[in-house]
C-alpha cells in the first residue's frame, strides 16, 4: 500500500498544471537573477597569482587560456588531505561534459585547490576526470576568495565564508558528524579539513586586465551539483537522512 496521496489521471492533470505554474514563475525568476548576477559591478584583480598546472607554472590570465571568461571551482582539497572532498568530488563528476560546451562559448572552467598538483593530478586520474585542475599551494588566492583560512583565524572565529561571520556549520565544535565523516575520508581531522570550503568564483579579462566577477558558496552551489537537479525530480525528491553518498569509485556493486 503507497503512502503517499493517490488520485485519478484528472486530479494529477489539474495539480500538474498548477505546478506547471509556478515552475514557469521559479525559471522567470531564475532569468531575472542571471541577469542581476550579470549586472554585478566588476572588480579589478591586483594580486599576480601564480598556479602550478600540468602545464608548468601560470599567471591567473594564463587560466583562461586564451578565452575572456573563467569559471574556477574551489575544490576541497587542502595540502594536508589524501583526497578529494566527497561532495566537491560529487560536484566535479558533472564537470567535464559541461566544460567541452562551455569551451566552445569563450568560457573556460576548471578547478583549484591548495592541495600540491601532484596529489591533484594523482586523484583525477583515479577518479577519472579530465577537466584542468591548477594547485594555489604557494598563493594566496584561496584566501583571498573566501574558501581557504589560517589556523589563527579558526581559533579566534575570524573568518568569513558564504558573506557571513556569523558561523557555518563546519565551524561548530564539536563538528557535526558528516563534517567528521568527510574529514576521515579526505585522511585528515575536522579542523584541518574546515580550513578549506567549497566555492565557485567567475572571472573576465578584458584588454589584458583580469576582474572577479561573481563568487558564490555553500547552498549556492546546489544549481551545478548535477546529481541534486535529477534528484529534485526523483519521485521521493532528496530523500536524505545524513551523508547518503560516496565517490563514485567507492559505492558498492550492490547500490
Amino acid at each position: 500500500m503507497t503512502t503517499h496521496r493517490t488520485g485519478t489521471r484528472d486530479e494529477w492533470r489539474a495539480a500538474r498544471l498548477a505546478l506547471l505554474a509556478a515552475e514557469k514563475e521559479h525559471t522567470r525568476r531564475g532569468d531575472a537573477l542571471a541577469q542581476q548576477r550579470a549586472a554585478l559591478p566588476w572588480v579589478r584583480v591586483q594580486r599576480p597569482y601564480r598556479f602550478e598546472t600540468e602545464h608548468g607554472a601560470a599567471s591567473l590570465p594564463d587560466l583562461f587560456a586564451g578565452r575572456s571568461q573563467l569559471l574556477v571551482y574551489h575544490f576541497m582539497f587542502g595540502p594536508d588531505y589524501r583526497a578529494g572532498c566527497p561532495s566537491c568530488s560529487a560536484i566535479a563528476d558533472g564537470i567535464d561534459g559541461a566544460a567541452v560546451h562551455l569551451a566552445h562559448h569563450d568560457v573556460t572552467l576548471m578547478a583549484v585547490s591548495r592541495a600540491p598538483l601532484a596529489k591533484l593530478l594523482a586523484y583525477r586520474t583515479r577518479m577519472g576526470w579530465r577537466f584542468p585542475w591548477a594547485s594555489s599551494h604557494d598563493n594566496a588566492f584561496n584566501f583571498d576568495f573566501n574558501v581557504s583560512f589560517t589556523e589563527a583565524q579558526q581559533r579566534t572565529g575570524d573568518l568569513e565564508y558564504n558573506y557571513a561571520r556569523d558561523g557555518h556549520a563546519m565551524d561548530m565544535a564539536p563538528p557535526p558528524e558528516p563534517v567528521a565523516q568527510f574529514a576521515a575520508s579526505c585522511g585528515t581531522d575536522a579542523a584541518t579539513y574546515t580550513r578549506d570550503r567549497p566555492g565557485l568564483s567567475a572571472f573576465v579579462l578584458e584588454d589584458g586586465v583580469v576582474y572577479h566577477t561573481y563568487s558564490t558558496y555553500a547552498r549556492g552551489l546546489d544549481g551545478i551539483w548535477s546529481m541534486y537537479q535529477w534528484l529534485d525530480r526523483a519521485p521521493l525528491g532528496r530523500n536524505e537522512a545524513g551523508v547518503w553518498w560516496h565517490r563514485h569509485d567507492e559505492y558498492s556493486e550492490a547500490s
